[in-house]
């Protein structure tokens, strides 16, 4: 995956997330300036559509995407806001270089973007579940772990089953 010299994807977007991103991306703090720059040239060269016309495939806020990096390593995040972002879970915030890169792009579509040391990394999309779609988790070694939401909330119901009813209005 070579970014030299390589034209940008075309990526699609919202009105909605367009008008909020543009609203957050200028009015960002002196700290993440080159990150909004960034995101500011993504939105300007990004085809535009009615909120609902977002193809599911296409990274939108809130899309969970699996990418795998230029060295091979695959990653699975959440796209969020910046005061939603949490590393731990995964949620990665769009003002930071990954996620500016990410908005709007489909599977089998790859981006050079700025990390943060400056230095020029690659990344390609490999899926995309729209927001509210969870993509199943990957395992340390790579492999998706399959998970029966079905069996799970289940067990949970069960579970709450056995801690006696709550409270009740008397």
């Amino acid at each position: 995956m070579s970014g030299k010299n390589r034209k940008k994807p075309n990526i699609v977007i919202s009105q909605l997330d367009h008008d909020r991103l543009m609203g957050l991306a200028e009015d960002a703090p002196e700290r993440v300036a080159a990150v909004a720059d960034e995101l500011i040239v993504e939105l300007e060269r990004a085809k535009i559509v009615a909120v609902g016309k977002v193809p599911a495939h296409v990274i939108q806020m809130g899309s969970s995407v699996e990418f795998k990096t230029q060295d091979g390593q695959q990653r699975r995040v959440t796209l969020v806001y910046p005061g939603e972002a949490d590393i731990a879970e995964g949620k990665i915030s769009i003002m930071t270089p990954i996620g500016a890169a990410l908005i709007g792009l489909a599977p089998g579509q790859s981006i050079a973007f700025a990390a943060r040391d400056g230095k020029m990394q690659e990344l390609s999309v490999v899926q995309v579940s729209k927001p509210g779609e969870a993509l199943p988790p990957v395992e340390a070694d790579g492999n998706v772990e399959v998970v029966d939401f079905a069996a799970r909330k289940q067990a949970s119901d069960a579970a709450s089953d056995d801690e006696g009813p709550g409270p009740s209005a008397a």
